[in-house]
């Protein structure tokens, strides 16, 4: 059934979110990055990797399906929804021993060729109210219609200039090993649980050729990398990514990552897959 454009404008419920050490510590092992910001407990407070704000938003994201108008939707094409872009936007590091609460609120819903497009912007703020991440995230519903008009009520920021950016690479690809059980590993430590990640008789269902690894994970990968290589290992610097799922990854396999360009607070990037497919393109990191 159609997509309503009546869910524009509406937001979800909050969801609080105890954030401990364990957990970030969790989500940067499932990363299988082990740098101490993330892990040694005894020398400072635990930060958060840069992508851990999806573990975070992953409840309101699924609420959006409870939102009025959203009911006119079936399980089975919400099933065919894909994350096709992410845009993070890092007010501040998040550190162990938080509680943070996250909402989401629609903010669009168009049509276009492959189905219904729908951006949600994902904020999530601390105990004094005070933004600490915000996230605008385009999904798409494949071979699903749009209910009259197409409607917005804000629209996404303009995106890093990447045009003068993805024509070169600074430095030779960054081989990534993307292991048999990392998709499973993944959803555990990101506490994500999506079944086309680990159920392989639903991603046959769902016309994947197997379980496949979540985009999340794939940018998570990279920006650990990026993190290590060109902020000197210093998770804190990082103010904004993002940037455009494009391929899947099967696994077991390696991953290419190809930096551009470092210059002017700005890297560019993309992963690339075994098949030389663009797993992630149009890839940006902007640091202080």
């Amino acid at each position: 059934m159609p997509l309503s454009p009546d869910t524009v404008g509406q937001q979800t419920r909050s969801f609080e979110h105890h954030v401990d050490a364990r957990w970030l510590m969790s989500y940067a092992a499932g990363l299988a990055d082990f740098s101490p910001r993330y892990m040694n407990t005894d020398a400072e407070v635990v930060v958060a990797h840069p992508v851990f704000p999806v573990c975070l938003e992953w409840p309101a994201i699924l609420d959006c399906a409870n939102l009025p108008g959203a009911q006119s939707t079936t399980i089975a094409e919400r099933g065919r929804g894909v994350h096709a872009t992410h845009d993070l936007h890092i007010c501040r590091p998040i550190r162990a021993g938080e509680v943070l609460n996250t909402t989401a609120t629609v903010i669009s819903v168009r049509q276009i060729r492959p189905g219904a497009a729908q951006t949600i912007r994902l904020d999530t703020v601390d105990e004094r109210g005070e933004l600490v991440c915000r996230t605008y995230q385009l999904g798409i519903s494949r071979g699903v219609e749009v209910d009259g008009e197409a409607r917005e009520t804000e629209s996404s920021p303009a995106l890093p200039d990447l045009a003068c950016e993805q024509g070169r690479a600074e430095r030779p690809s960054i081989a990534i090993p993307v292991a048999a059980g990392a998709a499973h590993v993944y959803t555990e430590c990101a506490r994500i649980w999506n079944p086309i990640h680990t159920d392989r008789a639903v991603a046959l269902a769902a016309g994947l050729p197997d379980i496949i690894l979540h985009g999340t994970a794939t940018l998570a990968m990279a920006v650990s990398h990026i993190v290590e290589r060109v902020l000197g290992g210093d998770p804190t610097r990082v103010r904004r990514l993002g940037g455009r799922f494009s391929a899947m990854v099967l696994m077991p396999s390696t991953l290419d990552l190809v930096i551009h360009s470092t210059g002017n607070g700005l890297v560019s990037f993309t992963v690339r897959t075994e098949g030389d497919q663009p797993a992630f393109s149009e890839g940006f990191l902007c640091f202080d």
